[in-house]
């Protein structure tokens, strides 16, 4: 017994006449009433008086009508969330990010994704962006977050926005109370650095200005450089992303960097060595809408004066 049988059932009992049914069910008269007796054989007994004014229900018609109605209902919850599901996103999205912007990024990321879409489970793996570049080619993330240097971005690559490049210092720190300090007061100045891009292009900038780096440290951790620095006499290159909750919470200053400024852009980009899933996709879309937040909210910091 299949559903279109039930449902033909239902529409001849509510219309009372085959003729009207047949019209509403866009069939022949004699189709339908071929069908209706098929149903009844399947049923074991007549489901319809036949009169000369239309059809009326038996009392096997009548017993069976308000079931039949049910069974259509749940027929069609079923199916309308058959269709929910298969529209959810849903599965492991694995995503690159790097140390300077995964706080405030991935808690944010989490949040957002277990509220909108709670089919998708997250697999972060944290890196600098050389390790990106390799995950990504080969497969191992599905979504990355990237840092260029000046405003030149790679094929597939969307900018998010650009990220001043700063030097912190502790709270109440002489040299980063200011709003901006010059590239060459770094000249001499114990620093805390990790060994990364960002190193080069410092060590490049500093023989072109004829300063020397007085690296003392070397970390490529973010939370160790910003706990070292917050112990007082010491100093980092990062950007605000990298020490964003330090600095709101007045443990750190940080003067952005300029003559020359060092512009970094923060990107987002997605593995080519297989289709983007669409949990992937939409993955891909949070860290979007939360890097464009992000970046607002690092322009009004850097603007507002220090206390």
């Amino acid at each position: 017994m299949d559903l279109a049988k039930l449902q033909m059932f239902t529409r001849v009992a509510g219309c009372g006449s085959l003729t009207r049914a047949a019209v509403m069910l866009d069939t022949t008269q004699s189709a339908l009433s071929r069908r209706l007796s098929a149903l009844e054989h399947d049923c074991g007994g007549r489901l319809f008086h036949r009169t000369g004014r239309g059809v009326s229900l038996t009392d096997l018609g009548k017993r069976l009508l308000p079931r039949v109605q049910a069974l259509l209902s749940e027929a069609e919850s079923i199916g309308t969330e058959a269709r929910t599901i298969a529209a959810a996103p849903m599965g492991e999205v694995t995503v690159g990010v790097l140390p300077s912007i995964a706080d405030p990024l991935i808690p944010i990321l989490f949040r957002r994704t277990r509220e909108r879409f709670p089919g998708i489970r997250l697999h972060v793996r944290e890196g600098f962006s050389g390790q990106m570049d390799e995950w990504l080619a080969n497969g191992q993330v599905e979504v990355a977050t990237i840092l260029r240097y000046g405003k030149g971005l790679g094929y597939g690559e969307r900018s998010l926005g650009s990220v001043d490049t700063c030097l912190v210092g502790a709270k109440g720190d002489v040299i980063t109370r200011a709003k901006t300090v010059r590239f060459v007061q770094l000249d001499g100045l114990p620093l805390v650095l990790p060994v990364s891009r960002l190193r080069t292009i410092l060590d490049q900038l500093a023989r072109r200005k004829g300063i020397k780096l007085s690296v003392v440290m070397d970390s490529n951790s973010i939370q160790i450089q910003n706990a070292v620095v917050a112990s007082g006499g010491f100093y980092t290159v990062s950007s605000y992303y990298s020490v964003s909750r330090d600095l709101r919470a007045g443990v750190l200053q940080a003067a952005r960097i300029v003559n020359p400024s060092i512009e970094r852009t923060f990107a987002i980009r997605t593995t080519t060595q297989h289709p983007l899933s669409r949990a992937g996709r939409e993955v891909a879309k949070l860290i979007r809408e939360i890097g464009t937040s992000l970046g607002d909210a690092v322009a009004d910091f850097s603007l507002a004066p220090k206390g």
